[in-house]
């Protein structure tokens, strides 16, 4: 199973031939503990790939994921409320909080690049793109909730909390399948949400005013809405990446890989969820 999520996507390009035997022989559909997973998902860890050396030779469990995780998410929290703190937005400082909020989601880019396409996880980079992404979303969201909406931060952090919520309930019920159809449809949609963008940024440079029309009004709304179940598809797929990769015995280390790919997801639907409300309070 492949996923829109391009960390996850990269998951298996740092095994050595595979599982353990014990995974490699479970056949597709079989999972730990005797739990099903669907029935198109192959094992992307089975013997014979180009594989990398492996760094551990024990298998990735839940917990490591969970750990690994939370300490991703803690880092962008912690430079989130210390740039918040430290970086005054102010109209005498705005530009230069500006400046280093915008100089470090480009640098959190570029190393969320380099990861993505390095065949092992790199702890430091990315605890590194982590808390350069906690900068930017610091400043961002201290500048919304000073000049346009105050307020809303404590609103769009709650709305992530309760779409992830949601999410992992759904997928825990098996409500959300994540099957190849649905796999196809969201890559498809994502596509079209990102050439929308671009498209909406073009405009805007050239001088067209509000480029497409995203960033106020109705549209605007329905634009971040659909963000938002688009970031609630990504999740979904990530969950069952890390479901499936936990039941086929993928390598510890790539317990970093499935931390940075859900911190990707959640600072997409955060970002998301914050336009929604922030064009809701800024209407009213």
């Amino acid at each position: 199973m492949n996923t829109s999520n391009p960390i996850f996507s990269r998951w298996g390009a740092a095994r050595d031939g595979g599982p353990s035997q014990a995974y490699a022989r479970r056949p597709v559909g079989a999972a730990v503990g005797g739990a099903p997973t669907d029935d198109h998902t192959a094992n992307p860890y089975a013997p014979g790939a180009d594989t990398a050396p492996r760094t551990s030779g024990t298998a990735v469990t839940m917990d490591d994921v969970i750990v690994r995780t939370a300490t991703t998410l803690g880092a962008v929290a912690l430079t989130a409320v210390l740039s918040w703190l430290l970086l005054p937005v102010d109209e005498a400082n705005l530009s230069r909080s500006y400046g280093i909020a915008v100089g470090a989601a480009l640098v959190a880019f570029v190393l969320s690049l380099v990861q993505s396409f390095k065949r092992t996880p790199s702890p430091a980079l990315i605890l590194g793109y982590a808390a350069l992404e906690g900068v930017f979303l610091g400043v961002l969201s201290s500048t919304i909730s000073t000049y346009i909406a105050p307020g809303v931060v404590v609103q769009a952090v709650l709305g992530t909390f309760a779409v992830s919520a949601g999410v992992l309930l759904a997928y825990r019920m098996r409500w959300i399948r994540v099957t190849r159809r649905f796999t196809g449809f969201v890559a498809a949609a994502a596509t079209g949400f990102v050439l929308l963008l671009v498209a909406d940024l073009l405009f805007s440079a050239f001088g067209a005013g509000n480029g497409l029309g995203f960033h106020s009004g109705g549209l605007g709304i329905l634009f971040g809405v659909v963000g938002i179940l688009l970031g609630a598809a990504f999740l979904a797929m990530d969950f069952k990446q890390v479901e499936d990769a936990v039941a086929y015995g993928a390598p510890r280390e790539e317990a970093w890989l499935a931390a940075f790919g859900l911190t990707l997801t959640l600072v997409w639907i955060y970002l998301e969820v914050l336009r929604v409300l922030t064009l809701l309070n800024s209407d009213n």
